[in-house]
């Protein structure tokens, strides 16, 4: 805001008034950061276990406090001071205490950090150090444990020193073959010793216990325990003994996970169960270890109480009993805080605890311990002060604590004495004219001063228009011109004395316009709103915008809203694009220094109407429902039709249904929909419509069901034949459920032979000649009665399975792995063939072991394949159809071919890597395949190449790789596969010299000399 100041004064705060009230604060700041206060931790110690054996050896304990001056430490051990100057192990970097070489003798105990400055002091909690080590087994040769088989054993682990706890496992006869816990054999995490119920002769060998410490990672092997069985005997069944189980009281910290143990020796091998007297077992309980583990994770106080473990066999049982008790660390429900206080109040501070058990509390002041005496009083919880002095100042620690641990709260106590200051000072006061004005008066005083106002020279005397208020504020009733001015508020206590000038101001009120007050549009259409501020020019004015009361976000709501700032005391909101949600109350707030105006607009939104309200089924027949349903809004224009919409588990979606009347205007709110399907669940909505548009749809109806009624739809597409000999198949497309109509549906089947007249609509138990043309329909019927038949339709009755075998059936063979066959289908006459069977299996096989194929539709030739070489097969062919097969041929007999012979008089020349290889061509004879061609196959001596080549003629080229041994060997190639291998020819290669290519060559020619040689046998290489 502009004001034109006085010449010779400094304006520290403008004011700002809201509702024509000038409310003037003159209360203290917050305080800086540079203001001083005791000291606050910011880390305290944790407890900490080192491992003795770290490559590390010095223990840090941390602590870290904040204050103004910065707090100095100091430590104490087990109550005792650290003197860093009389032990040169101890040093301090900031808070934190360094113990360098520690010592588990020494130096294992509670610790204490201390901070403290000029304001106070304050102690930290306790924290615990120790130390992590584990020693070795003594070397002590162990003594060996013999027992009778089936007698129990327990083989004791008798760990070294250590710390904290460790985790034991044994090893059976050598590492790392560990030994498997199950119901006959458990380790115990409590004593380390391992227990087997029931020896066995598996069991016998030699025993190590294994330990591992899980701060350090060490391991450490016992010597071994050797176990042996005696022979003088088996032990006989008796009854279980528990040999190990947790104790008779558990204590358990909350939130920790309990593990109670229970296992016994026994034969048979007792089983172990558990249960908690007078309640149940922790559903999240878990049973481990063949059950003799009881695991409770996150321990709460409700799981508390008698536990029991019993163990069974047959020859008896016992039990043991014992109590969980869960405990709790103190946790503070209600802490104390800084408190600052004028000298002669009285301080009541209260701090509260929950645990288990119950903590007490005990309060320190700079670290010292506090009792009742004088002013202070002491019971539990609260420390109460009578009248203050400085003295008392300080930091102040209620501790509450039981055996399981304690928890520390911390507050610093202020006393004030300072003289009156006011911040800030002078101010400046703007008020609306005829409006009321307060000036308040609040300086930062301690003890609390005498508060006195004037008005230039003159004391100013409250009347009716001026009031001086308990809380030492000015307040003018009806402000005008005339009570511009300066106001000095004078403070004083016996340290000093201050004072504080106001300077008021009057000024004219401000009023706002909001055009149009009231305007209607319709969905999708833009409109501007204008607001103008009428306001005394020396005021700055701000605008704001409202809708419904609330703020606009023009970011969050930019795509419809648009600030546009006209002229200084001018702004226009532009909304574009108007949804229905956009109707309201739109508020124009213009806010001076001096006065704050509010002015509203309303903007009604035309658009289609709003969804109906709930809709009812009144009345529901076979094929109609009346509805009725509520208006919905009209949203500024008058609805025109209802539109009537039903959904049901055969529809796709909401469906328009017809509606009496038709059409549903608007001023209505029954109606009846029509032409609905009986014996069907439905869901009814209605949807509104007007000038602008169709509305939202209600909510759905509640799901009815239409009356039932005679079916009115026939079954279409009846067809049918086929079938079984002396059958008649009828078959037709099912009604759907949606026309069913009702419960009870089924069908009537009604037929009568071609030309009869009477029709037959039950069971008929009589045969029927094949292929004889029957009359067909199909009705349907329900429980209310029966409807219309399809159409008539001509179908025949079944011909039956074919009745008599193939017959002139032919099989020759076509090489060593096929034989053709040919044959005649069956007479004419009912039992058609759809296809054919062949059946085929060696002389030497049965028949049941044999193989078939079938044609492809009634094909009257086949090929087999994939047979034997030179081999004598059986034959036999069937008809087939729908309804079955018919009776088989005749066996016929078909032998396959020989495989070729194998090819003689192989020849081969080699030059260089080429080796060129020809043979005497195969002819093959009467009872043997043709030859269609060769195979020659190349393998490398040694390693996995191989090549092969094939060929129609009776030669070859081959190309080898340089430096290896090769044998090849041929084979004639026909329709039926492979022939016999020839003999193999044995080919070495070489590598070539690293020459020029023109010695190469002649050395080729020389090396490379034409060789011609016979095949012998490979055997004679």
């Amino acid at each position: 805001a502009h004001f034109p100041a006085p010449h010779s004064q400094t304006w520290t705060r403008n004011i700002g008034v809201k509702s024509g009230l000038a409310l003037v604060s003159l209360e203290s700041f917050s305080p800086l950061e540079s203001e001083e206060f005791g000291p606050v931790f910011i880390q305290e110690p944790d407890d900490v276990i080192f491992p003795l054996d770290s490559d590390e050896k010095k223990v840090v304990m941390h602590c870290e406090a904040r204050g103004n001056p910065p707090p100095t430490y100091s430590w104490h051990i087990n109550g005792t001071e650290v003197d860093p100057e009389a032990d040169y192990r101890y040093s301090f970097i900031d808070g934190n205490l360094v113990i360098t070489n520690a010592s588990e003798m020494i130096d294992y105990g509670k610790y204490q950090c201390k901070a403290e400055n000029s304001f106070g002091t304050v102690l930290s909690r306790d924290a615990l150090l120790q130390f992590a080590y584990l020693a070795a087994f003594s070397p002590k040769a162990r003594g060996g444990v013999s027992v009778r088989e089936g007698q129990g054993v327990v083989l004791m682990c008798t760990p070294p020193p250590h710390s904290p706890e460790i985790i034991y496992s044994w090893v059976f006869n050598e590492f790392p073959s560990f030994v498997a816990e199950d119901s006959r054999r458990f380790i115990s995490q409590d004593t380390g010793n391992l227990y087997i119920s029931k020896a066995q002769p598996s069991d016998v060998g030699s025993y190590i216990c294994l330990v591992k410490n899980p701060v350090t990672n060490a391991r450490v092997l016992s010597p071994p325990t050797p176990l042996t069985l005696k022979t003088d005997g088996v032990m006989g069944e008796y009854e279980p003994k528990i040999e190990v189980h947790f104790p008779t009281s558990v204590l358990a910290a909350k939130g920790v996970t309990v593990r109670l143990e229970c296992f016994a020796l026994g034969n048979p091998v007792p089983t172990i169960t558990w249960r908690k007297i007078n309640g149940n077992i922790p559903k999240k309980a878990r049973l481990r270890k063949s059950q003799a583990v009881l695991e409770i994770p996150n321990i709460q106080l409700e799981d508390s109480g008698t536990y029991e473990c019993k163990a069974e066999n047959p020859r008896g049982g016992t039990a043991f009993k014992g109590h969980l008790q869960v405990y709790t660390l103190p946790q503070w429900v209600r802490m104390i805080n800084d408190t600052q206080m004028d000298s002669g109040e009285k301080l009541q501070w209260e701090c509260k605890a929950t645990g288990r058990p119950r903590p007490t509390y005990r309060w320190l002041r700079n670290g010292l311990p506090l009792t009742s005496q004088g002013r202070l009083e002491i019971l539990n919880g609260e420390l109460t002060v009578h009248k203050v002095q400085q003295a008392d100042s300080g930091m102040y620690q209620c501790v509450a604590e039981n055996k399981y641990g304690a928890v520390y709260s911390n507050a610093e106590l202020k006393i004030l004495a300072s003289a009156p200051v006011f911040i800030p000072n002078p101010i400046r006061v703007i008020a609306t004219l005829g409006k009321d004005v307060s000036l308040e008066c609040k300086p930062r005083a301690s003890p609390k001063p005498r508060i006195t106002w004037r008005r230039g020279d003159r004391r100013i005397q409250p009347n009716k228009r001026i009031m001086l208020l308990r809380n030492n504020t000015l307040k003018i009733v009806n402000s005008s011109r005339a009570d511009e001015g300066n106001y000095v508020c004078r403070a004083e206590n016996q340290l000093g004395s201050a004072e504080m000038t106001a300077v008021l101001w009057v000024k004219e009120a401000m009023r706002v316009a909001l055009s149009p007050s009231r305007v209607e549009v319709t969905v999708g259409e833009s409109v501007v709103l204008s607001c103008r501020a009428t306001h005394d020019t020396s005021l700055d004015v701000a605008f704001q915008w409202f809708f419904n009361q609330k703020p606009i976000n023009f970011q969050h709501d930019g795509g419809h809203f648009e600030y546009i700032q006209t002229q200084s005391s001018t702004v226009d909101l532009m909304i574009r694009s108007i949804l229905l949600k956009h109707a309201g109350k739109y508020g124009c707030r213009a806010q001076t220094s001096a006065d704050t105006v509010f002015a509203e607009a309303e903007l009604l939104v035309r658009g289609p109407p709003g969804p109906p309200g709930v809709v009812i089924v009144e009345e529901i027949t076979d094929t109609t429902a009346t509805l009725s349903w509520t208006r919905g809004l009209d949203n500024h224009s008058p609805i025109s039709t209802y539109n009537l919409q039903a959904r049901s588990p055969f529809s796709l979606g909401w469906q328009t249904v017809k509606t009496d009347p038709e059409p549903v205007t608007g001023d209505m709110e029954s109606a009846m929909a029509v032409e609905l399907n009986p014996w069907v669940e439905y869901e009814f909505r209605v949807v509104a419509s007007n000038g602008i548009g169709t509305g939202d749809p209600s909510a759905p109806s509640r799901g009815v069901r239409t009356k039932e009624a005679v079916p009115s739809v026939a079954p279409v597409n009846v067809s049918g034949g086929n079938g079984r000999r002396h059958e008649l198949v009828i078959s037709w497309e099912p009604v759907s459920e949606e026309f069913q109509n009702g419960e009870g549906f089924g069908y009537i089947v009604a037929f009568r032979a071609n030309g009869t007249r009477g029709w037959k609509e039950k069971m008929v138990t009589s045969t029927f000649p094949p292929l004889t043309p029957f009359e067909v329909k199909v009705g349907v019927y329900n429980n209310k009665g029966d409807g219309p038949f399809s159409e008539v339709v001509i179908i025949h009755s079944a011909e039956g399975e074919p009745r008599e075998p193939p017959s002139d059936v032919k099989a020759y063979s076509i090489s060593s792995s096929e034989i053709r066959l040919t044959w005649k289908p069956p007479n004419p006459g009912p039992g058609r063939p759809r296809g054919y069977e062949v059946s085929y299996w060696r002389d030497s096989e049965q028949e049941e072991s044999g193989k078939k194929q079938q044609t492809v539709k009634n094909e009257t030739s086949m090929v087999l394949t994939g047979l034997e070489g030179n081999s004598l097969y059986l034959i036999t062919v069937k008809g087939f159809n729908s309804i079955g097969q018919g009776p088989a041929s005749a066996a016929v007999t078909a032998k396959t071919r020989k495989a070729p012979q194998p090819p003689i008089n192989l020849m081969w020349i080699q030059e260089g890597n080429n080796v060129s290889l020809s043979w005497d061509p195969v002819k093959a004879k009467a009872n043997e395949s043709d030859v269609i061609g060769y195979m020659v196959l190349v393998r490398q001596e040694g390693r996995s190449f191989n090549q092969v080549t094939r060929t129609i003629n009776p030669s070859t080229i081959l190309s080898l790789p340089e430096g290896g041994t090769y044998t090849i060997d041929v084979r004639a190639l026909s329709e039926g596969g492979e022939g016999v291998v020839s003999s193999q020819v044995r080919v070495v290669t070489v590598v070539r010299c690293p020459c020029k290519s023109n010695q190469c060559s002649v050395h080729r020619l020389t090396w490379t000399a034409l060789l011609l040689v016979l095949l012998v046998p490979s055997a004679s290489w």
